[in-house]
């Protein structure tokens, strides 16, 4: 993508402008100095001399961006570049009066350093004057729609800093229908100032006061508005949400500037924006400096994972998408919601992963720089009766993608993981652990078969339960509030990890821009240090309260035991897995940790055979061979079919 600023018959229009300021600054400030007998014996050298200066005028303009800033957003920066501007003009005509002409045509000051700052006065005037004026008269237009009668009077809650955001949204129509009326800041600097022409009311605590006060004076908020900040604890997010919904107020958020997109837009906070720690700080230029203007193929883009990793290679600039999907609606929904965007080349794709050949194909065909593979069973219950699926899926599928990313020349893959794969007690931990073991091999092999050549990087990435997904508690437990209860919750004592969706899919595109550096890492699993567990009652319990109801009394809480496969505690490293710090924050990687490649290969072939024939001893053989801690941890082996590879 080229660099240079695109010169339009705007620019050229502004250019005109710009001049013909030039033009009646030099012409005014002469003329009010001088007597008009002086002014008249100076006018042919000026007229001689204009076109000169007019030329080295269009280029400081230009160099100082006045040329191509857009009026409707004029701002201090744009001020400021005039004030350079109009300087460095000014000392373009102090050096032309002082050292070219005046000392030796005229042996005196042609011009005098006062008609010099007149100049520089009238300069910066004008050339303030039109853009200041053109944006005023824009944002006379735009309060014309604030203060329309559609136009919801909204509350924001936040620092003045992230409302300053918005407000200049609202101000330049890139949020509409909307018109503040006050601000709640949690930071007392803020209050009894005025951001924008808005008031910061208050604090937080002061919510409910605010909102009758405003309904008295002006009438009923209708809105509340959420800003990043407003997500922090001191800020009482939780509050905030419970006491909006209780009054029946539409509840928004302000998504921050790291969360990609140009204009900003409102969306509904979901509780899940209030259920967790507050996410970590994600280095978004470098997960851009991967990804921009690469070809990268998703697997399961369809899915909940996959969907939104495909979003955010496109949010980063990837040039081709192609994605990999056997679920013909999803697949059709997130490629028309890309292909809106215009921002990339996307391709969708009906394929399986278990079918070899044809992902063989596609990947050949393609040639993708990057492959994200997403593509997965990952519902325990389901796979704890089925597991012969999880194999065919996780085992075969996964040494399918590796081997067709190899065989197409990609630069890295990158699997997605799970916790539930370290010292397994499901069949999805463990199918995702034999996938892990066969991509760390792989990758080791790779870099000793390929010495003094940059090899391709294969990575798994492990997160925990991610709210949201399909599948995940938050949604099941939200359906089954507003249903009236009761929220079921396996045991009392169990604790899971949590991210949103974004985070964990930012952590797989972070990993693997480590994986990526050009000094290799003997490295190949990566995890977020997710920080304390979260007990899934009292996810339940703050659930219904942030819906307005009390736990245990309007909605009854019920434990009905642990499934087949589930284990009380998640971990994210095995006992023999030595960790080690990346130099990322907030993610840690293990160093490999898994049999030689043949080996694998070896159980792969065997796996597929057995599979095939239905030898149920035969893959119970070959699964506890290549992952002998499987099933040691769990509290319901004595529980589990008797049918099932134990």
């Amino acid at each position: 993508m080229s660099l240079r600023r695109k010169f339009t018959l705007r620019n050229a229009l502004i250019a005109l402008h710009d001049l013909m300021t030039v033009v009646a600054a030099l012409f005014v400030s002469c003329y009010f100095r001088f007597e008009v007998p002086a002014f008249a014996a100076r006018l042919p050298l000026i007229i001689e001399v204009l076109p000169y200066f007019l030329a080295i005028s269009a280029v400081v303009f230009y160099v100082f961006h006045l040329t191509t800033a857009k009026w409707r957003f004029f701002s201090l920066l744009d001020a400021l570049n005039i004030v350079k501007a109009s300087t460095l003009l000014a000392l373009v005509i102090l050096v032309f009066d002082y050292v070219a002409i005046a000392p030796e045509f005229y042996g005196a000051f042609f011009l005098g350093k006062k008609t010099i700052i007149l100049y520089w006065l009238l300069q910066v005037f004008l050339l303030a004057a039109a853009r200041f004026t053109y944006r005023y008269f824009r944002y006379r237009r735009t309060l014309v729609h604030v203060k329309a009668n559609d136009a919801a009077p909204a509350l924001v809650v936040g620092r003045a800093a992230d409302a300053e955001i918005l407000f200049r949204s609202v101000e330049s129509g890139a949020v509409k229908q909307l018109r503040p009326v006050g601000l709640l800041s949690p930071s007392p600097a803020d209050i009894g100032q005025t951001i924008r022409g808005v008031s910061v009311l208050g604090g937080v605590d002061d919510l409910d006061e605010v909102l009758a006060d405003v309904a008295e004076r002006q009438g009923p908020i209708k809105r509340i508005i959420m800003t990043p900040s407003a997500f922090e604890p001191d800020a009482q997010p939780e509050t905030v949400l419970a006491r909006g919904r209780k009054l029946g107020l539409k509840v928004s958020r302000l998504p921050s500037l790291g969360e990609g997109g140009e204009i900003p837009r409102l969306t509904p906070v979901a509780v899940e924006d209030l259920l967790l720690r507050p996410s970590r700080t994600i280095d978004y230029e470098r997960l851009e400096g991967l990804i921009r203007n690469k070809s990268i193929v998703v697997t399961g883009g369809g899915g909940s994972i996959g969907s939104e990793i495909c979003k955010r290679v496109v949010t980063f600039g990837a040039s081709r998408l192609l994605i990999v999907e056997n679920s013909e609606p999803a697949l059709y929904a997130i490629v028309e919601e890309l292909a809106a965007t215009g921002r990339a080349v996307v391709e969708g794709r009906i394929a399986d992963i278990r079918d070899r050949e044809r992902l063989m194909r596609l990947m050949n065909e393609f040639k993708p720089d990057i492959v994200f593979h997403a593509a997965a069973l990952k519902h325990v219950p389901i796979l704890e009766r089925d597991w012969g699926e999880g194999v065919k899926t996780n085992i075969f599928g996964s040494v399918n993608v590796a081997d067709a990313a190899l065989a197409s020349g990609a630069e890295s893959m990158v699997m997605i993981s799970t916790d539930k794969a370290i010292e397994p007690v499901s069949m999805l931990g463990l199918t995702k652990r034999f996938a892990e073991m066969y991509c760390q091999a792989l990758d080791r092999e790779l870099a000793v078969r390929t010495v003094g050549k940059v090899p391709m990087r294969l990575i798994s990435v492990r997160f925990g339960n991610v709210l949201a997904s399909n599948g995940s508690v938050v949604p099941k437990f939200k359906a089954q509030i507003e249903a009236g209860g009761p929220v079921t919750v396996t045991h009392p004592d169990m604790v899971r990890y949590f991210m949103t969706i974004r985070e964990a899919c930012d952590l797989v595109i972070t990993a693997a821009s480590h994986a990526a550096m050009p000094e290799r890492h003997d490295v190949s699993v990566y995890v977020l240090n997710m920080g304390q567990p979260v007990k899934i009652v009292d996810l339940a319990e703050r659930m219904i309260s942030l819906s307005g109801l009390q736990p245990h009394s309007d909605i009854e809480i019920v434990f009905t035991g642990m499934r087949p496969g589930e284990r009380m505690n998640e971990i994210l490293f095995a006992s023999e897995e030595p960790t080690i710090e990346i130099g990322l924050p907030g993610i840690l990687a293990a160093k490999p940790n898994e049999p030689p490649i043949d080996t694998i290969r070896e159980w792969v072939a065997v796996l597929k055979e057995a599979v095939a024939s239905d030898n149920k001893p035969a893959i119970r053989s070959i699964l506890k061979d290549a992952v002998p801690e499987f099933g040691l941890h769990s509290a319901q082996a004595s529980t589990l079919a008797p049918d099932m590879p134990r």
